[in-house]
């Protein structure tokens, strides 16, 4: 038992270390936003021939919105998130991407503007570190300046996929806090902003070498900045994407709203969400393959109003079982993670409900974010997750990640701090299970069981 206390005290030292840092430094520790509930074009993309030929059209981009407009919305799910592929041929007099797609009639802008009218909001899958070479080549200029785009890159580096802004440049501040007021011109409040850590330091662990190894760390550490600075002036949520989180999080937990904790969805299913290289931590993005493993540990660095984990999209269809699917919504509402739904229209089958529960979705609208008993993926102790709602109640999240049934046990004076009983009520089964003051149940095979703990008013 000892070896896990101090796991987690070394952890939560740490975290509180970072946080005094940026409390000294002046930058306001409170985060302004909630995790948010959205809809993602990702599965689309993903389901299409990985190569510059893959966007999504807009006959099925209106036909998801129809449906979340429809099915979702009223539960909250208020954004529609662009993501990666499509093309960067359409671009402004600054180099600023304007369109998903050529093959598009519409715009960004048309878009954002046709959801605000139905009471949703565009999410936008951009960096603002990246320079269009094609504006470059066509001699734009920066937002606000004289200065040529070309004044901000480096011919000479050598980068996979990407032309990086040199922050070190006049004009590359200018130029990054100008992507950021691109968009929220178009009324844009969610920025995902991928592939960091190969600006950071120019490693990939599948491709190896991709951009310059020797970067100065200040460098990052400016561009974050930058960032992070800008998107809080226009209120847009800033979401760090293939991070490499190092030394515990230091500059992302600074300098981001919301941080990627895991790799990608892509064809989903519980190896994915749980199995994929399981409880191995790795000294580079990411450092935990699977969101459950990613929720866990960096788990000790969040709280209620602060830094919010981000376990990826959902694609609810590409799991086996209602256990297996009860257990991923559970997951990234317990750790106070967004929802993104990434199912379709005609992808989602029968697994609509599970994203409707209301008594589920009410952790989010109250901002709870819970934690694990403890953060170390290992001990089985980390599948049992706890915390506190704004009204005074306790949630309790069981989990099973394992292929066979096992016990989960819940003392409410050791675990909860409650003295005498509590009426626990069941937020799956939506009913009251009774006034105890313990609970111990058998959980099915990667499935969870979430109870909400109120005080015994005899107490």
């Amino acid at each position: 038992m000892k070896p896990k206390k101090v796991s987690v005290l070394l952890n939560t030292g740490i975290a509180a270390l970072v946080l005094l840092l940026t409390l000294i430094q002046g930058v306001d520790a409170q985060n302004p936003f909630k995790a948010p509930l959205y809809w993602s074009v990702y599965e689309n993309h993903i389901l299409q021939s990985d190569n510059s030929s893959n966007y999504i059209t807009e006959a099925d981009l209106s036909a998801n919105i129809d449906w979340v407009e429809e099915n979702l919305l009223p539960y909250g799910y208020d954004m529609i998130a662009i993501d990666g592929w499509g093309d960067v041929s359409q671009f402004n007099e600054n180099g600023y991407r304007t369109s998903h797609s050529v093959h598009w009639q519409n715009d960004f802008a048309w878009w954002a503007q046709e959801l605000q009218g139905r009471g949703m909001n565009l999410g936008m899958y951009d960096n603002p570190l990246w320079v269009n070479m094609s504006a470059v080549n066509a001699g734009h200029k920066i937002a606000g300046t004289d200065i040529p785009l070309e004044n901000i890159i480096n011919r000479n580096e050598q980068s996979l996929w990407f032309t990086w802004v040199q922050v070190d440049r006049e004009g590359a501040e200018e130029y990054v806090r100008g992507n950021i007021r691109h968009w929220a011109s178009m009324g844009i409040r969610f920025l995902n902003a991928d592939f960091l850590s190969w600006f950071e330091d120019g490693y990939d662990k599948n491709l190896g070498v991709v951009g310059p190894q020797n970067r100065p760390h200040e460098h990052y550490v400016t561009a974050m900045r930058w960032m992070k600075e800008e998107a809080d002036a226009n209120n847009m949520l800033f979401k760090a994407v293939m991070p490499h989180l190092k030394n515990e999080a230091e500059v992302e937990l600074q300098y981001s709203h919301m941080i990627r904790i895991n790799e990608d969805v892509g064809s989903g299913g519980w190896y994915r969400f749980s199995q994929d290289d399981r409880s191995n931590r790795r000294p580079w993005w990411s450092q935990w393959a699977n969101p459950f493993d990613g929720y866990t540990y960096w788990s000790y660095l969040t709280g209620r109003n602060g830094l919010i984990l981000c376990g990826d999209f959902i694609r609810l269809n590409t799991f086996e079982s209602v256990e297996e699917k009860k257990s991923v919504i559970s997951l990234h509402l317990m750790a106070g993670g967004p929802l993104g739904v990434s199912d379709q229209y005609n992808t989602i089958g029968n697994d609509l409900w599970l994203y409707q529960n209301e008594e589920m979705l009410a952790l989010n609208a109250d901002g709870f974010v819970g934690k694990p008993l403890t953060n170390d993926p290992t001990d089985a102790a980390s599948q049992i997750w706890t915390g506190l709602m704004s009204d005074g109640d306790t949630i309790v999240a069981l989990f099973n990640r394992e292929s066979s049934p096992r016990t989960r046990t819940i003392d409410f004076s050791q675990h909860l701090g409650i003295e005498g009983q509590a009426t626990v009520r069941d937020l799956w089964q939506h009913s009251y299970i009774g006034t105890m003051d313990s609970y111990s149940v058998v959980v099915p095979p990667r499935g969870v069981v979430v109870l909400s703990h109120r005080r015994s008013r005899l107490q």
